[in-house]
């Protein structure tokens, strides 16, 4: 885990000297080494989302290992480095399958991962939170909400997440923990706060708890539609 993004790359091994990253945010350096000392010769880099934290260290990767296959959605930005497209359904790498799996809201071509039990969330689903709809690339509200609960959390309840924040958690701990999940299950209400938010007027249905120990935000504007916005950007009363 980047010690100031919070953002993290994995190294995922098939146990036969295959496997892959997904990002490439950093520090790498400890996943190079443990390549190198586990004999795991990595063939691809599949990248989750274009934004920096992501995506700042690839270009070492790279130099380590100059055949790797770099891909990403067609639907993001392009971004130095990326050799190919990682499309929508299941990818072959080593002894492993990976199913990518689109799920837009962060980023319109966002990605998550899922590979024998455990799902890697991008910055869609986090331990306790959820990603925002207002960084670059961004799509809305109903897209990240079925992406979490149409995708992601209609995975069996024993998935592994490891989202691109923070710590890892479970399909069935964040059902029943995240605090935004159980507004949208029906098992918590709604809030009706008046606020300010991004400097305009709004009403605050909920704050929640993000990765980095702050607050993310569902605001709903005086036209009815949703948003999840930094919690610091919000003003209450």
């Amino acid at each position: 885990m980047h010690e100031q993004f919070l953002s993290n790359t994995y190294l995922v091994s098939d146990g036969a000297g295959g496997g892959f990253f997904v990002d490439a945010g950093g520090p790498v350096e400890p996943l190079i080494e443990a390549a190198e000392r586990e004999g795991v010769t990595p063939t691809h880099v599949l990248l989750t989302h274009h934004h920096f934290d992501h995506v700042c260290e690839l270009d070492k990767l790279t130099a380590r290992w100059p055949e790797l296959q770099v891909l990403m959605s067609a639907d993001e930005p392009p971004v130095e480095g990326v050799t190919g497209e990682l499309a929508p359904g299941e990818l072959q790498v080593g002894a492993l399958t990976v199913e990518a799996l689109p799920t837009p809201g962060h980023t319109k071509g966002m990605l998550s991962l899922l590979v024998e039990g455990e799902v890697f969330t991008g910055d869609t689903l986090f331990k306790n939170s959820v990603g925002g709809v207002r960084a670059p690339g961004h799509t809305t509200f109903a897209d990240i909400k079925h992406s979490i609960m149409d995708v992601l959390l209609a995975l069996p309840a024993d998935t592994v997440i490891r989202p691109g924040h923070t710590d890892p958690t479970s399909v069935e701990q964040e059902l029943e923990r995240n605090s935004f999940v159980r507004i949208w299950r029906g098992v918590d209400p709604e809030g009706s706060e008046p606020c300010t938010a991004m400097g305009e007027q709004a009403t605050l249905i909920h704050l929640g708890d993000d990765y980095d120990g702050g607050h993310k935000a569902w605001v709903r504007w005086p036209d009815g539609s949703d948003d999840i916005v930094p919690g610091s950007q919000v003003q209450r009363g």
